[in-house]
């Protein structure tokens, strides 16, 4: 099972600049796989005192690069205040940021500021493994009439540091794609891995899963973004993955077996995983009986004396 690059998003991750947002687009321009150009305007972070994105201003920058290089743009909303600005700035698409899709009342928020609405929207998974929640916010666009809906797959918070900077969990896009069977499914290799050297790799195998296009973050400078520079490539090296993807398409089929025995070993990685949680458990009994024998035997001594 393989699919086509039928969808390529690419861009920085913040828009820092109206000369880095140019700039970027200049040089992807030419690339003729290109669906949309990204910038992260609004970038929900953690701790106060990050960057937190350029605002409503970056908004004037990705008309720009629509009215000069005739690419169509798209970023992250997270309140209806942000649709309604995207909307008046033309912004040709939008996606639903990890952060949000977790939470069912912010989703719909979004969903009913879009009613009527015909534009693309994108969803990420929530930060959790919860497929549920994902079908969840799904559906909460289409019951609005919302039919140009996809997905994104970002990966999934772990407290387990790993090769990934949020394990992938293949599982759970697979599951969301036999519920869904006409979604289209975008891989945001950039976020999964959180290490530009690995994102050729993944990006493949996201291709041999069977997957309809990428999210790759793309910087003319990486190692001066604001956010996120380990992840992000240059332009140049996007353009050696995407035509390392297109030219292995012929070699890119993967086998029902194949899916069959990777689904395998997840089952096999759940299964040690709990035999490791009931394992802990009988250790904790272990030591939970061994306090209340040596506080049964110190009441006793007192006792005795």
């Amino acid at each position: 099972m393989t699919n086509s690059l039928k969808q390529l998003i690419a861009g920085p991750c913040s828009a820092e600049s109206r000369e880095q947002v140019l700039e970027t687009a200049r040089q992807l321009a030419d690339l003729k796989e290109l669906t949309y150009f990204r910038a992260g305007i609004w970038k929900p972070r953690t701790a106060p005192g990050s960057f937190e994105g350029i605002g409503k201003e970056g908004l004037g920058w990705l008309k720009e690069v629509q009215e000069t290089y005739q690419l169509k743009t798209i970023t992250e909303v997270a309140t209806p205040e942000h649709v309604e600005q995207c909307l008046q700035n033309d912004v040709d698409a939008l996606w639903i940021g990890a952060r949000t899709t977790v939470n069912p009342f912010y989703v719909q928020q979004i969903a009913d500021s879009l009613k009527g609405v015909d534009i693309p929207v994108f969803i990420k998974n929530p930060l959790s493994p919860d497929v549920g929640l994902w079908m969840g916010a799904i559906e909460r666009f289409k019951l609005l009439g919302i039919s140009d809906v996809s997905v994104i797959h970002r990966g999934f918070f772990s407290y387990s540091k790993g090769i990934f900077r949020n394990p992938p969990m293949w599982e759970i896009p697979i599951k969301l794609k036999t519920e869904f069977p006409e979604l289209q499914i975008i891989c945001d290799p950039s976020h999964i891995t959180g290490d530009s050297k690995l994102i050729e790799e993944v990006s493949k195998f996201a291709m041999q899963l069977g997957m309809d296009g990428l999210m790759i973050e793309t910087h003319p400078h990486p190692k001066e973004a604001w956010s996120d520079s380990n992840q992000q490539v240059r332009p140049e090296r996007l353009k050696e993955i995407v035509s390392a993807i297109v030219s292995r398409k012929a070699n890119l089929a993967i086998t029902h077996d194949e899916i069959t025995m990777l689904r395998g070993k997840v089952d096999n990685s759940d299964g040690e995983m709990l035999k490791e949680i009931a394992n802990r458990m009988e250790i904790v009994k272990e030591i939970a009986n061994f306090k209340k024998e040596k506080c049964n035997l110190s009441i006793n001594n007192n006792i005795s004396r």
